[in-house]
């Protein structure tokens, strides 16, 4: 399904073939051919088996196959990523070592081609950076070469740690073992479509077709923004209102919340229900960090339950420049806006340490740092905002 959609997407089928002759594996050929799954038209890619493996493969096999390659380095790199992942996933469900994992679901040729196909497609894309939607892992029982397992099958369940899945549709397999560490592999984030403008789509198909029900795997490619000023990227926003709270507390919570890796945080006073005056409590934190922020909210404050919601966030590519003041150094913290045009801000701490230790005011220092960093950009030609 991931050939598929890379293909239907635009990715030419002999370039990959031609391609996947540098993995020196033979005994297979690349099929493509147009399907419907349900009201969707999608590409289907197949590949037909003349001469297989003689035994199921073991995760040294594989790493010899692939450090004997000729593939690009971050192809073999991804590739192998992929396969350690399903590795550690098998070895986990059924309790052995992960170097004695045989992998009878990926241990013949159409598997290690949809694992190496699937990241190779995406090199030869160009493709930069993936995201994907929660993964819908289906209803049901599956058939293995380990018997009857219920779906998600244990596999399935130990790669899924960590990211957002869930269950709708048929009663069968939705998402595989393979399909979805290759996902945790190239995919940067889990959840909403980010907001793209969209160059090519493309569905890819794989055998199943249950009725009712258009089983694709769907790919939207986006062109990369030519500038790379303004970098976009996704934080979770996480709010609670407090009345109950001690006023001295509100100190501590932002210095802990912090020190777990909040991004910002910030109290508004706001007039609650019955009239009586509140606080908001909000906070920015990069989606990995959002179990720490929540231990943090729950521990520290009187609150019950907080709200949460994935916002995209723009920020300046920024830098910092150390500048000569009188009584010592300040770190000048400068954005690039675009099109020569930046605005720079002295570091708060090091103008204190400073005001401090020689008596002078502040605000003179601050502006000191100031004055320093306009001659040091006027030099280089930089146009300040």
């Amino acid at each position: 399904m991931v050939l598929g959609a890379l293909v239907d997407a635009g990715l030419s089928l002999a370039t990959l073939a031609k391609e996947l002759k540098r993995l020196t594996l033979s005994g297979y050929r690349l099929e493509q051919r147009p399907v419907h799954r349900g009201a969707l038209h999608a590409t289907k890619v197949s590949v037909a088996i003349e001469r297989g493996f003689d035994r199921p493969l073991t995760l040294a096999r594989i790493h010899r196959v692939l450090s004997a390659c000729t593939l690009p380095p971050v192809v073999k790199a991804q590739s192998r990523a992929v396969f350690d992942r399903l590795a550690e996933a098998e070895g986990l469900a059924h309790r052995v070592a992960t170097n004695d994992v045989h992998f009878h679901e990926v241990g013949v040729i159409d598997s290690f081609i949809d694992v190496v196909g699937g990241v190779l497609g995406c090199h030869l894309l160009g493709v930069t950076q993936v995201t994907s939607s929660p993964i819908n892992v289906g209803a049901g029982t599956i058939q293995t070469a380990h018997g009857l397992l219920p779906v998600p099958g244990p596999a399935v369940t130990a790669l899924a740690k960590g990211i957002p899945i869930y269950s709708d549709g048929p009663r069968c397999e939705l998402a595989t073992p393979t399909g979805v560490a290759l996902l945790r592999t190239l995919a940067s984030s889990f959840g909403p479509m980010p907001a793209m403008p969209v160059s090519q789509t493309g569905c890819g198909a794989g055998d199943a077709d249950p009725e009712g029900w258009p089983n694709v795997l769907r790919v939207f490619l986006s062109e990369e923004a030519t500038s790379s000023l303004r970098p976009t990227d996704r934080v979770m926003q996480i709010e609670t209102n407090l009345d109950d709270l001690t006023p001295q507390a509100y100190e501590h919570v932002m210095e802990q919340l912090f020190a777990v890796g909040a991004l910002d945080v910030t109290l508004t006073p706001v007039i609650m229900k019955r009239s009586r005056p509140g606080v908001v409590v909000s906070c920015l934190a990069a989606p990995d960090q959002l179990d720490a922020v929540l231990e943090v909210l729950f521990l520290e404050t009187t609150a019950l339950g907080v709200r949460m919601q994935e916002v995209a966030r723009q920020v300046l590519a920024r830098r910092f420049v150390a500048v000569k003041v009188p009584g010592g150094t300040v770190q000048m913290k400068v954005a690039e806006i675009g099109a020569g045009w930046e605005k720079a801000a002295p570091e708060y701490a090091d103008c204190k340490q400073i005001a401090v230790r020689t008596g002078r005011p502040l605000k003179d220092v601050m502006d000191d740092a100031r004055q320093a960093y306009s001659q040091v950009s006027t030099r280089k030609g930089r146009v300040r905002a």
